[in-house]
Order: C-alpha cells, then sequence, then structure tokens
C-alpha cells in the first residue's frame, strides 16, 4: 500500500429522488493511474465532479493530500488538474491563449505561463494549431489541448472524465501516451471511463462502480487472476437466452452469458465444467467444444454490471 492522496469515505449524493452516489469510499494512492469504471449512468460524473468541486456531497468526506476538503475545494485547487468530458475552453481564443489564460487563473506569471504553453503545444502536437482559434479544432485536437491546459500549472494529480470517448484512433493512442508520460514524471492520475481496453492499458488500480456503489477494487493482476476463469462452450442447436437462463438457474454463483455460437461461463473460482456440459446436455443442447479463455478486464466488467454475480 502506497501514500493515499485522495481519500473517500461515505460520500453519497442524490438528485431529487435519484441517488447517484450511495456510500462511496475508496483510497487513491500518490503516483498511481486509477480508473473509476462503469456504465453510463453508474455514477462516474457525479463523483469526479464532487472530487473536484463543481457538485457538493450531499453526506461523506473528501481528503485530498492531507486536507479535509469536502465543504471548500479551493483549499486544494493548486493540487489538481481537471479534464471534463466537454471542454470548458474558449472557442474564440488561440489554443496559445487558452493555454495562457488557464496557466494565469492558477497565478502563473506571464512569462512564465507563455513558455509552458509553448512547450506544451509542442507535446501535444498542436505547435501550428496553437495559432488557430479553438472552435476550429477536430474532436482528437480539442482533447488533447484540454489535457493540456489542466497540466499548465504541473498539479500533482490530474482528474479525467472519459478522456478518449469521441475521438479518433490515433487521438486517444496520443492521450493514452501522454497519460503515460505525465504518470512517469510523477503525476497521480484519476480516470473516469467505460472504455475498457484503456483502462487495461493503462491503470494500475481501478474501482467499478454500478447504480451508484463501489462493487469491486483491484489491480490487473487481481481483477485478471488465475483464480478467475472463463470457458467458452460451444452449443448445437443454440437459441440465445435460453442455455443461458438455465444454466444461470443450475449454478448461482457462475456468471453466463450469450455469445452468439455459445455461451461463456465467468466465475471467481475454478469452473466445474464437465458438470455444466452435463447439464446442458441434460437440457437438450449438445455440446461441440469446451475451451477456457483468457480473461480482459471487459469480462470481468460485464460480468459484474450486466447480470454477473458480486465478487
Amino acid at each position: 500500500m502506497g501514500e493515499a492522496i485522495i481519500d473517500v469515505s461515505g460520500l453519497g449524493k442524490s438528485f431529487g429522488a435519484v441517488q447517484a452516489v450511495k456510500d462511496l469510499s475508496f483510497q487513491v494512492f500518490k503516483g498511481e493511474i486509477f480508473g473509476f469504471l462503469g456504465p453510463n449512468g453508474a455514477g462516474k460524473t457525479t463523483t469526479i465532479n464532487m472530487l473536484t468541486g463543481l457538485a457538493r456531497p450531499d453526506t461523506g468526506t473528501i481528503t485530498i493530500g492531507s486536507t479535509d476538503c469536502t465543504s471548500d475545494r479551493t483549499l486544494v485547487q493548486h493540487l489538481m488538474g481537471i479534464v471534463p468530458d466537454e471542454s470548458s475552453l474558449y472557442p474564440e481564443l488561440t489554443g496559445f491563449e487558452n493555454l495562457c489564460f488557464c496557466g494565469a487563473l492558477y497565478g502563473m506569471r506571464k512569462s512564465d505561463r507563455e513558455k509552458k504553453a509553448k512547450e506544451l503545444l509542442e507535446k501535444v502536437g498542436l505547435s501550428e494549431a496553437g495559432k488557430r482559434r479553438f472552435g476550429g479544432y477536430s474532436k482528437g485536437m480539442a482533447r488533447r489541448l484540454s489535457i493540456a491546459a489542466g497540466v499548465i500549472h504541473e498539479p500533482p494529480i490530474l482528474f479525467l472524465d472519459e478522456p478518449t470517448t469521441g475521438i479518433d484512433v490515433m487521438s486517444a493512442r496520443t492521450v493514452r501516451s501522454m497519460l503515460k508520460e505525465l504518470n512517469d514524471r510523477g503525476t497521480t492520475v484519476f480516470i473516469t471511463t467505460h472504455y475498457m481496453e484503456d483502462a487495461q492499458r493503462l491503470c494500475d488500480r481501478v474501482a467499478f462502480i454500478n447504480s451508484g456503489k463501489v462493487v469491486r477494487f483491484g489491480t490487473m493482476e487481481e481483477l485478471l487472476s488465475e483464480d478467475s476463469e472463463q470457458v467458452f462452450f460451444s452449443l448445437f442447436p443454440y437459441d440465445g437466452e435460453g442455455p443461458v437462463e438455465s444454466m444461470s438457474r443450475l449454478f448461482p454463483d457462475i456468471s453466463f452469458k450469450d455469445q452468439g455460437e455459445g455461451l461463456s461461463a465467468w466465475s471467481s473460482s475454478p469452473i466445474p465444467v464437465g458438470s455444466v456440459v452435463c447439464a446442458l446436455e441434460r437440457e437438450g443442447w449438445s455440446v461441440a467444444e469446451a475451451k477456457k479463455v483468457p480473461l480482459t478486464l471487459e469480462d470481468v466488467f460485464m460480468a459484474i454490471t450486466e447480470g454477473g454475480k458480486p465478487l
């Protein structure tokens, strides 16, 4: 365990009758890339908004660094860089002007912010585009500039909400490379996403959130450990949901999912393949093949968030 740079305890937030976040508690360690993962509507953006001061929690505490900033995030504003899912930069300003403006908000001297803005534009591949108005940028260019704006004051913590959503493949690769480089230089990165491939490539640890609650923590090694198994059963004839429903009833501790030509079985403990095959054949399905397949973070995510069993 490292030193906690973010400590959240008992966090809750409601909007009218809807409880968006429920008794949320977790820690983020200094120098790690921490993924906060979940489906749309799970509470990711509400949580990051509370952490960054854009929303006030109804219950719970938030400690950043060593400061309890639950009711006043300005106490730690200098420690944070924020990249929202929708850019808050000004379309009528150039890329360079936007970066300089953000530097001014953090109290940087003019010479320092102009020097840093030029360095960042070159680093994110926008040296020439930095002379043009931000309103004419593509989504990928806009995201890269938003990250540059978030780190112009060199904060120890960077928050990003869905940083690769809606951008092209090359821009997404550039963003991932930028985040890795920032982390290598010591920046703690907190990232929300529903793209499991990004999380698996980037994150040291992740937390899964569903319906406002954290349902699982772990490192990549823990989540994809050899203790967990996934087995694919190729069936004929195959009629979709029938086998899934039958096997879920007979093996309640295993998560089954329709995979087109058969079904997959996922469990955090060894799967009794022989027993499942016998049960399928008793129910009228012939098993052509049963094979163990490597787990991905997406498999774990689907098992947790789409009817899978709690882990």
